[in-house]
């Protein structure tokens, strides 16, 4: 193509054209332009960037999810398109933010909002985020203002567009001028790479046509767009074709500056086309607007100077690059005269070499000949004196190379130095501590035993300032605890002890009553006298082996051939003997130590200073585990009284709560007589009495609620009673606090049988009636039980007791939910949880427990009664109907008639499983019950559950006969312990039987 014709092609032919392009080029502020990172090519005309002041939010974001992603839930179901998950990129495996655009199967199609692009993933590489990343996108779609594409997605042209945008802009920064914004949310901009327009770009390479308002068609014709004036150069020619996207008319898909180029010529290229199309574009456009008529021949001649400059240029640097290769070209030559040289003298030495070696040849030939000769056989004793110390020498090497800690007197006495030495002792603040707290507990008594009002005020204020004064001492003591370095001396110690108890295993299972205060220096005396004695054997071998290397050495200068030796004959042959005889001596000698073996008074004394170190080890553990306690006591003491230093806790809120029921109570007691008034109505209102039964509903389910919160203040209150603020009894009486802690929690004085919807249950309903009902969401049953003044003091006392017990093994005993006394009858009742076909006789009756489900079951109600017994408490009640079956695997025990005595309660006439009295002998002969009385049940049930149909028949001494019955070996052997007259298992001794230890945990 001809200079004229290339310039031709870089003007506008029209002058609407002329127009357009003044219209985007208008003067523009760069410095006001947002400036934006490119992430993502849609198109030719459409892109994905951020902006660059969230760089820094990006490298945060991607951080916390490459620390939560993999750990994270993955998406369950059908995701949100509004929300925002994150998923595992398929080419680098990281994590970024997306949504979910399309669901197929478990196959998501996701969009990276902070990048653009889109992928498909797996259900396994999309993860749930938490809320504090559903931040808004970093990215933001771009589209060039005024452009449209020129071709259809499935074209050529459309990929080539997008491809040559793609090496144009892609991670590269952007400065644009935002136009308009399109519905979905797409900006129209105009952007910048330096001073030239991308969009300009585009259209010159038919990639896009124009679409401003008013201009619907390219006002530029097809000659205009074939030369490029921006950062490429043409490929075409004079003859190209019009049509848009044609090979012809394509630039290259990598700048003319690419990293493809020479890297002598990247700076300068880059540098010199820059430079050039702007000088270019800038005369252009002056001519243009001064001498329209001639702006052809100036545009020719400003070309023409461009090009000569550039040649010039490129000149310039041939000259230097062929000036360099004249340097490195002389460099090669000097080199290869020195590898030229190098090898001559190689060749000289190896010829020195052989003729050395020749001589040698002769001279060992001449030698040999000598000695056949003369027939002078030398004697092989040196020789054998040679190996012999060599290979001492080399057990002596290996014997100082062993470990200096191998030994166990060496552990012992690195350990008695780490046991000795960085000692923690108690803080100086702990004896001020101590007091601080006696003069706080002293004050604490005085105000539970109060008995004046006058007297309980002093008290308050006196137990205030103590509380205060101990504030003040316990920070002390919490800042001096934590300089200390407790954790790691604990550590540190129990480290010492496995490593000494390892080594001496006998010792350790030795008991010392008494170790001698001297131990540790005793044996210290030893061990350094040990290694004294050590060393000075090291050092004679040493100098016996120095001795011996001094005539090696002198002997090889004798017997050089390549120099004159200055080592006489007399010095070679004089005192070889004693050389070689004190040089084996000396290994000997050392060799002889063996610092593992002691005699008996070594090994007194490393047993004394073992068991010295281990008292020493366990007696600072002990030190340490006591500060570590107090340190937590003491902070949490801190804690709950910082909130009432100044004040005293009240129960307001409680008799605030008590109100609210109170008044729950009378509207629940008010609407359950409108219920019952529009069932006895002559004429029916159903919807009136639905609508009743859901206020009822409501009602009762707002009042179980408050006594919920009434429950959970009084646990509040009493743990403020218990601790520092025991006035709170007597200065809220109507809270009734004393009442609640009395029964363990289990009082409930709000609650009343009437407020329930309870239903009968006729079928386990004997001599005391039971109702099945449901409270705070939990189906549980109410047993009445009729009680005068004297049991309903003794029931409140056992079902405090049996409380504490269940509290602490909550999965052996039936739990008791709550406690209560009619306001309207003389009865109590008592709330358990309801257990559908959960007795043991209802479970023989309906499906019987297979042997190993028996076993199962026994064992849990074997642990249930070991808890009550350690507790001091005799169940007597135990009976088919008061055991219970949980899932046919687990036993617990239940509860009992809290109104009666034990002995009340062990003659009852339900205590019968089949034709088995469940009566031990002694209760039948007056005695009071007992744990043993109680094993003798448990023995009952163990036969029932084997033999349902055993006939009881006892003996003389009122024992069962059951050796005829087709019983386990293991089985009989343990019930021959259970059903005696005395002598019997206790609970914790029959599960340790070999009945139930044989069974798989």
């Amino acid at each position: 193509m001809s200079t004229n014709t290339s310039i031709h092609c870089i003007t506008t032919s029209t002058e609407e054209g002329r127009g357009l392009m003044e219209e985007r080029t208008q003067e523009l502020d760069f410095e006001k332009m947002e400036l934006v990172v490119v992430t993502h090519v849609v198109d030719a005309i459409t892109f994905w960037a951020q902006n660059v002041t969230e760089d820094k939010t990006t490298e945060t974001i991607d951080t916390i999810l490459s620390e939560k992603c993999p750990t994270a839930v993955r998406v369950t179901g059908k995701p949100s398109p509004q929300k925002f998950y994150g998923a595992c990129f398929s080419e680098d495996r990281c994590w970024y933010r997306c949504k979910v655009q399309q669901q197929v199967d478990d196959k998501f199609q996701v969009s990276y909002v902070d990048y653009g692009n889109t992928e498909v993933v797996d259900r396994s590489d999309l993860a749930e985020l938490p809320e504090d990343l559903q931040m808004p996108a970093l990215a933001k779609k771009y589209k060039f203002w005024g452009f449209h594409l020129s071709s259809e997605q499935d074209s050529p042209n459309y990929s080539q567009g997008k491809s040559f945008l793609q090496n144009l802009i892609y991670g590269k920064k952007l400065r644009i001028n935002k136009k308009s914004v399109c519905f979905d949310g797409t900006i129209l901009v105009q952007a910048f790479q330096g001073n030239h327009d991308i969009g300009e770009e585009v259209l010159k390479f038919k990639f896009a046509r124009v679409s401003l308002p008013g201009n619907r068609e390219n006002p530029f014709p097809a000659k205009a767009l074939q030369k490029q004036t921006g950062l490429w150069s043409s490929i075409g020619t004079q003859g190209d074709s019009d049509s848009p996207g044609s090979l012809e008319c394509m630039p290259k898909l990598r700048p003319a500056f690419s990293s493809q180029m020479p890297p002598g010529l990247t700076d300068l290229s880059t540098s010199t086309t820059s430079m050039t199309a702007d000088k270019l574009q800038t005369e252009r456009e002056q001519v243009n607007e001064d001498q329209p008529p001639d702006a052809e021949m100036v545009i020719n001649q400003l070309c023409s100077q461009v090009t000569g400059q550039m040649l010039n240029d490129a000149r310039s640097e041939l000259q230097m690059v062929k000036q360099d290769l004249e340097q490195k070209t002389k460099k090669i030559e000097k080199l290869e005269e020195e590898k030229s040289t190098i090898q001559k003298n190689a060749e000289h030495l190896q010829h020195q070499l052989e003729e050395a070696r020749l001589e040698l040849q002769k001279a060992t030939e001449v030698r040999q000949t000598e000695e056949k000769s003369v027939g002078v056989h030398l004697d092989t004793v040196i020789g054998d004196s040679f190996l012999q110390l060599a290979q001492k020498m080399e057990a002596v090497k290996k014997q100082r190379e062993r470990n200096p800690c191998s030994t166990a007197g060496d552990r012992l006495l690195e350990s008695v130095t780490v046991v000795v030495n960085n000692r923690v002792i108690m803080p100086f603040s702990s004896e001020k501590l101590e007091v601080a707290w006696d003069s706080y507990r002293q004050i604490l008594k005085k105000l539970r035993d109060f008995q004046t009002k006058g007297e309980l005020e002093d008290l308050m204020k006196s137990r205030n300032q103590a509380c205060s004064v101990l504030l003040t001492v316990i920070n002390d003591f919490l800042l001096e605890v934590d300089s200390l370095p407790i954790s790691e001396r604990l550590e540190s110690l129990k480290e010492v002890s496995s490593s000494l108890k390892a080594v001496f295993t006998a010792d350790s299972n030795d008991e010392v009553s008494e170790v001698e205060d001297q131990a540790f220096e005793k044996f210290c005396e030893w061990k350094n006298q040990k290694h004294q004695n050590s060393r000075s054997v090291q050092h004679e071998t040493d100098m016996a082996l120095g001795a011996l290397s001094d005539w090696a050495a002198n002997t090889s200068k004798f017997f050089s051939l390549t120099g004159k030796a200055d080592v006489t004959l007399e010095a070679i042959a004089e005192k070889v003997d004693d050389i070689l005889r004190q040089a084996e001596s000396s290994v000997c000698e050392e060799l002889n130590i063996n610092l593992s073996e002691h005699g008996d008074q070594e090994m007194k004394l490393m047993s004394n200073a073992f068991h010295k170190v281990i008292q020493h080890i366990q007696k600072e553990q002990l030190l340490l585990c006591d500060i570590q306690e107090k340190y937590k006591t003491n902070k949490k003491f801190k804690q709950e009284m910082l909130q009432w230093q100044n004040s005293t806790p009240k129960a307001d809120e409680l008799l605030s709560i008590k109100k609210r029921i109170k008044s729950l109570r009378s509207q629940l007691r008010w609407k359950l007589v409108e219920e019952g008034c529009l069932e006895e109505a002559d004429e029916l209102d159903l919807p009136e009495i639905l609508k009743k039964k859901e206020e009822i509903a409501e009602t009762r389910n707002a009042l179980f609620q408050e006594i919920r919160h009434e429950r959970e203040e009084y646990i509040k209150l009493c743990e403020l009673v218990k601790g520092s603020f025991p006035e709170l009894v007597h200065l809220y009486p109507e809270a009734e606090i004393n009442s609640y802690l009395s029964s363990e929690g289990l009082l409930l004085q709000s609650l009343d049988r009437d407020i329930f919807d309870a239903e009968p249950m006729r079928e386990l309903s004997g001599r005391r009636p039971l109702v099945c009902t449901e409270f705070q969401g939990q189906k549980v049953v109410l047993k009445s039980y009729s009680v005068d003044e004297e049991s309903e003091v003794r029931m409140l006392e056992q079902a405090a007791q049996y409380h504490r017990v269940q509290s602490q093994s909550p999965s052996t005993v039936v739990p008791l939910l709550g406690l209560f006394f009619g306001k309207s009858d003389p009865l109590a009742y008592i709330m358990v949880p309801y257990f559908s076909i959960g007795s043991l006789r209802a479970v023989q009756k309906i499906n019987p427990l297979m042997p190993p489900d028996s076993r199962k079951v026994m064992r849990g109600v074997l642990q249930g009664l070991q808890s009550l017994h350690v507790a001091g408490i005799t169940h007597a009640s135990l009976n088919p109907n008061n055991v219970f079956v949980l899932n046919r695997e687990q036993g617990i025990v239940g509860d009992y008639d809290f109104t009666k005595t034990p002995e009340q309660r062990a003659v009852d006439r339900g205590m019968l499983a089949g034709s088995i009295s469940l009566v031990a002998p002694e209760l039948r002969l007056g005695q009071l019950p007992s744990p043993a009385s109680d094993m003798y049940a448990i023995g009952g049930l163990m036969l029932w559950l084997h033999a349902p149909d055993c006939k009881a028949v006892e003996n003389e001494q009122h024992e069962l006969e059951f050796t005829g019955l087709q019983l386990e070996n293991r089985l009989q052997s343990l019930l021959s312990k259970l059903l005696v007259c005395a002598g019997r298992l206790s609970a914790l001794e029959a599960l340790d039987d070999d009945y139930f230890l044989s069974l798989k945990n």
